[in-house]
């Protein structure tokens, strides 16, 4: 005993000492070591990261509504965006709606208590409010105008409800329209996306027109049409015809890939001369189809030019497919989050996947085995949420732009102030023209 309580007291002298210091180096609960927490800019105070590590620029662009002759109209469908630099960023709208009037309620009394709908097209669906209405996986373009117009009185008008301007415009860096390429607008039929091939030091313009089953290559300038690709209102499954493509993707040596598409159920693969090279994939069984190389509505496509790989987005299995850039299938993921339509794939320089979730109104990003790394986006119509999310592009300075169908609007994003630098979407692999 007489031993072994010197032992003792020096352990419990040990002991206080070790709890007083460290109480004195430890951070309070909630503060320090605790402040970084999941945020997007470490130590923020207040934020609740709506729009994630971003800043949305309220008033980008202005609307076409503020052009002479456009008082009384406003965006249609925000159907894809292309920052060629940040001061020419494309934006490919479906034409222009009426303009709303704010946000109003009506009561709904026979529906039931508390029941309420906006009037005055506070929450309009510009997807399907544009012409030539909504156009999903199985559906022809020519059910497109009957879409639009209403299946019985009182039907939609074009000049009334909805007009077909303004389709393809150029914004500068402060979201003025600086050029409208209004001589292509009776061309189009439903342009699905916008494009600069970034390994093109000429930088053609390229648009896809789904319900055309074309891909139409401009010249920067937009005063010519230097090719089309495919048989413009034939659709097909060969070397000459698609039907309903849906995005591109490229190479290095401007080998490009197709993702053809809402009723294709393929991936195209063509030459930097747009001659057809093979085509991979199958139709499968929605939703649950698991077969490799199957698919139901490809809508979306990345390529990663380091690994020679190709993501290709099977939207109506809810799956991520990745192929070698002969076709050859490598391995896939599912999107688990239920309901989810991710709509739009990019791949920039860190070679991290992001998506673009429609129903889900998320960013996220993934890492080549489809780990889930960090996701963002509250729905809603608001500055800085998002409402079906169609595409995505950025510019050489970060900033993000997104384009979104059912909210009828493109958005651009800028990083925020001390925003941890593994949240924001990379910038883009390569621009020859920088």
């Amino acid at each position: 005993m007489g031993k072994s309580l010197p032992v003792l007291l020096g352990m419990a002298i040990a002991l206080v000492v070790g709890f007083v210091l460290g109480g004195r180096m430890m951070p309070a609960a909630g503060t320090a070591a605790t402040a970084a927490g999941f945020a997007a800019v470490p130590g923020a105070v207040g934020s609740q990261d709506n729009s994630g590590p971003y800043d949305v620029v309220r008033g980008w662009p202005k609307d076409i509504g503020t052009l002479p002759g456009n008082e009384k109209w406003t965006w249609g469908s925000g159907q894809g965006v292309f920052a060629e630099s940040p001061n020419r960023v494309y934006l490919l709208m479906r034409g222009m709606l009426p303009a709303t009037t704010g946000y109003q309620f009506r009561t709904v009394p026979e529906v039931g208590p508390g029941v309420h709908v906006p009037i005055n097209g506070a929450y309009r669906d510009a997807t399907s409010a544009s012409i030539p209405g909504a156009g999903g996986m199985g559906q022809e373009p020519e059910d497109g105008p009957m879409l639009w117009r209403g299946a019985r009185p009182p039907y939609r008008q074009i000049g009334v409800d909805a007009k077909w301007e303004n389709i393809l415009v150029i914004v500068d860096a402060n979201g003025n329209i600086v050029e409208r390429w209004n001589q292509w607008d009776s061309m189009f039929v439903r342009p699905h996306v916008i494009y600069v091939n970034p390994y093109d030091p000429d930088k053609h313009v390229w648009v896809i027109d789904d319900h055309k089953h074309v891909i139409y290559k401009f010249s920067h300038d937009g005063k010519t049409i230097v090719q089309t690709i495919g048989t413009p209102g034939v659709k097909g499954a060969d070397a000459t015809h698609f039907n309903r493509p849906t995005f591109i993707g490229w190479l290095p040596d401007s080998t490009m890939f197709v993702s053809d598409g809402y009723n294709g159920n393929r991936v195209v693969k063509l030459d930097k001369d747009g001659k057809f090279l093979l085509a991979w994939g199958e139709k499968g069984t929605p939703p649950n189809e698991s077969r490799p190389n199957y698919m139901n509505n490809v809508h979306g496509i990345a390529v990663d030019p380091q690994a020679q790989e190709v993501y290709v987005n099977d939207r109506a299995n809810h799956r991520i497919q990745v192929f070698d850039v002969n076709g050859k299938y490598l391995r896939e993921w599912k999107i688990t989050e239920d309901p989810s339509q991710i709509y739009v794939l990019y791949m920039g320089a860190d070679r991290k996947l992001w998506t673009g979730d429609g129903t889900n109104s998320k960013v996220a990003s993934f890492d080549p085995q489809g780990h889930l790394l960090y996701a963002w986006g509250n729905r809603g119509i608001a500055p800085g949420n998002l409402w079906g999310i169609h595409g995505f592009h950025v510019d050489q300075e970060g900033n993000l732009y997104i384009s979104e169908v059912n909210a009828g609007r493109v958005q651009k994003f800028r990083p925020r102030p001390g925003a941890n630098p593994d949240l924001l979407v990379s910038k883009p692999v390569y621009s020859a023209w920088q």
